[in-house]
Order: structure tokens, then C-alpha cells, then sequence
């Protein structure tokens, strides 16, 4: 078993000495460019996700708007500048300037109702 387990192991440096004597063949003849753009090309595959993973979060903190419906007071999510609608009341609405807003047609006019009490008149 120690022939083997030595074999292998052989068999391992062997072909990390093949790939480190070809590098050195390479750059002493003259393509460096060639291993330094390999290495370029690996460092940016490595430092690609990275940067996407911490420009997603960044993006989101400052485009995702958290905020209650105007009409049924739901609160829930949505990306600021779209239009979406409440998914519990299914009312339009647009988000800006981070707050939800009602969707209405130009010119329409927003009316609150007012609560009166009614008395009986007697004549």
C-alpha cells in the first residue's frame, strides 16, 4: 500500500512540476503576456461575483421602498419609480420619492369622507 499511496503522490508533484515548467518556458521565451493575461483573466473571474454580489446589495438599499398602501393601509414592498399594485386591496399605485402614491387619471380629484352625526329634526 505504500508503493501506491507514494505513486500518487509522485503522480501529483510530477504534474504540478510539468505546469510550473511550462510557465517558465513560457516567460523566458518571451510570452509573460500570455501567463499575465491568464492571471488577469483568473483574478477578475474571482473578484467578478464579489463586486456583483456588493453593487446588488448597494442598489437594493437604495431602490427597494418599504411603505403602507394609501387605501388599506397594507405594508409591503416594492422598487422605487415602478408601478405595481397592492396585493391586498389590488389598488394601483406608483412609488416615488420613496412612498407609495395612489395611480389616478389626470385630473382626478383625491376626496376624503368625513364622518358626520346625524340628528333627528322635528317639525
Amino acid at each position: 500500500m505504500r508503493l501506491t499511496s507514494l505513486q500518487f503522490t509522485l503522480g501529483n508533484l510530477a504534474r504540478w512540476l510539468a505546469i510550473f515548467a511550462v510557465i517558465w518556458l513560457l516567460g523566458s521565451v518571451g510570452l509573460g503576456w500570455l501567463v499575465n493575461s491568464f492571471l488577469i483573466l483568473f483574478g477578475l473571474l474571482l473578484l467578478a461575483p464579489v463586486t456583483a454580489f456588493f453593487g446588488f446589495r448597494w442598489w437594493l438599499q437604495r431602490n427597494l421602498v418599504q411603505d403602507k398602501c394609501p387605501v388599506c393601509r397594507y405594508e409591503f414592498t416594492g422598487l422605487n419609480k415602478t408601478e405595481l399594485q397592492c396585493p391586498n386591496c389590488s389598488e394601483p399605485l406608483k412609488i416615488e420619492q420613496g412612498h407609495f402614491q395612489r395611480l389616478t387619471p389626470p385630473g382626478t380629484i383625491e376626496v376624503q369622507a368625513v364622518e358626520v352625526e346625524s340628528q333627528l329634526i322635528e317639525d
